[in-house]
């Protein structure tokens, strides 16, 4: 087949990394073009850990260049930024994967937690898309919005009970998120003596994904999802783990009904056994398991919040996007010890 050329724009932060070292490996993708908003640099410079095996030069971002040499963008880029940056490619008709919050919600919930929006028409028909959950949606598009991390550990623990759930009941999700999760600019609190021996709950209840879970939860069910949601920061580089607690409103087993739900989806192993953050890490799968006491549910997703919850999965969708196979690429051997 013929090679695909492909870009990332924000090749800078975590998520940028992630998607070189998925993209060099890939057999249809050829990273063809880097930029980053600071200006030029190397590959090698920006990240020293791939020092003789991407010598690419690290251009300032230019969209009209990246336009004529890439068929598909990945933007790394902080929100707004990024719209503002896939409304010009989508003019030039490159397609674009965004992995900032941008394209993922309505106008109304994006600007209660985020700032105006500037690209309302390409809003309206961008593809929000967790492949187990919306199958092929991608495939063709012009614009995907890859999912949150919190959002999609959640949702892969919610997505097979919505339809046994008591709605009228409270749902909580207590998320844990490595430090990573903050991205790659230093703040005091993501600074070691910060985080080191130490866990906190940040923005909770009102943290924006809570939002953008309740919307594509109950999208998916067509049915008002709400959800008390509460992250918490841990000690450690990589990987989250998203717990959902609700009440059952009819008799199921919880483990049997999310092994048919799951069934031949290649990258959600379902677990006899809680998983361990670790089984995932590097990888993108999700891990999950379920159980009931009485009517309470407990289900959980354990996945790596740079991979799952960023970069593979946006490699599984722009893989789905063009056509190609989903698994194509995407890292399955997790970084165990």
């Amino acid at each position: 087949m013929k090679p695909i050329n492909v870009g990332i724009i924000g090749v800078g932060g975590y998520t940028g990394l992630e998607l070189v070292k998925m993209l060099l490996l890939h057999p249809i993708f050829q990273l063809t073009y880097c930029a980053n908003t600071e200006g030029e640099t190397t590959m090698s410079q920006l990240h020293p850990s791939l020092m003789g095996v991407c010598d690419m030069t690290i251009e300032k971002v230019d969209l009209v260049k990246a336009s004529e040499v890439c068929e598909l963008i990945f933007l790394a880029l902080p929100h707004k930024t990024a719209m503002n940056a896939a409304r010009e490619l989508l003019e030039h008709g490159v397609k674009v994967v965004d992995l900032s919050a941008d394209y993922r919600l309505s106008q109304e919930n994006y600007e209660a937690f985020y700032c105006e929006h500037e690209d309302i028409d390409n809003l309206s028909h961008a593809i929000y898309s967790i492949p187990e959950l919306h199958g092929q949606i991608a495939k063709g598009s012009k614009l995907v919005a890859n999912p949150g991390c919190h959002v999609t550990a959640t949702l892969l623990a919610l997505a097979p009970f919505l339809d046994y759930i008591d709605h009228t009941a409270p749902i909580f999700v207590d998320s844990k998120t490595g430090v990573s999760g903050a991205g790659k600019s230093p703040t005091s609190g993501v600074h070691y003596v910060s985080v080191n021996d130490n866990i906190n709950c940040y923005n909770i209840i009102k943290h924006r994904h809570a939002t953008e879970i309740q919307q594509h939860a109950s999208a998916l069910c067509e049915t008002d999802v709400r959800v008390t949601f509460v992250p918490s920061l841990i000690p450690m580089t990589r990987g989250m783990l998203a717990c959902v607690y609700a009440t059952l409103k009819e008799d199921c087993d919880p483990l049997k009904l999310m092994k048919e739900f799951y069934a031949n989806k290649p990258f959600v192993r379902v677990r006899n056994e809680p998983p361990h953050t670790k089984m995932t890490s590097g990888t993108n799968f999700a891990d999950v398991y379920a159980q009931r006491n009485g009517n309470a549910l407990v289900s959980m997703c354990a996945i790596d919040n740079l991979m799952r919850g960023a970069s593979s999965q946006a490699i599984a969708n722009a893989n789905i996007m063009m056509g190609l196979d989903e698994t194509l690429g995407v890292p399955k051997i997790a970084y165990v010890p």
